[in-house]
């Protein structure tokens, strides 16, 4: 547990440098364009696409940090009809299922990833390298999940059950 323990602090560490630095970036190209269009009558059309990737990529290491603090998105209709007792008890039944629930986004975001990047000209490469942040957002959550499952509510985090 110990080992498990380290592993996600480390994972959550990581995540949150890489959301930081994807926010970075996206600010500075979208400065970038601002500036550009503004100033020089100009502007580059693969920072747009690249911006709108980057957003997604803040999206889902965010995610996987938030569900770490327990600050992810839940539908909290079990708190309003059971008992604190037995909602405690559903922790980690409920991590587990949304573990399985990502699990499955994350094999048919694979799935249609590797169908992209057979049939994508060789132009365009680029941009299906980018876009394995939806596969690799799902793994991260499934992984975050399983460790929520594994090893149980954590004192520490932002909410309650």
């Amino acid at each position: 547990m110990k080992l498990l323990r380290a592993l996600r602090t480390q994972l959550v560490v990581l995540e949150g440098w890489l959301a930081a630095c994807s926010l970075l970036l996206l600010i500075l190209l979208a400065l970038v364009q601002i500036l550009a269009r503004n100033l020089f009558d100009t502007g580059f059309a693969d920072i747009d696409t690249l911006t709108r990737y980057l957003v997604l990529y803040v999206t889902f290491f965010g995610a996987a940090v938030a569900v770490t603090r327990e600050r992810h998105i839940k539908i909290d209709v079990c708190c309003a009809m059971l008992r604190p007792g037995s909602v405690a008890r559903l922790y980690r039944p409920m991590r587990l299922l949304a573990a399985l629930v990502c699990a499955f986004l994350a094999h048919a975001a694979v799935r249609f990833w590797y169908d992209e990047w057979l049939y994508a000209p060789a132009h365009e490469y680029w941009q299906v390298l980018t876009s394995l942040i939806i596969p690799v957002g799902f793994v991260l959550l499934t992984l975050q999940f399983l460790l929520a499952a594994i090893l149980g509510r954590d004192e520490k985090a932002c909410c309650t059950l």
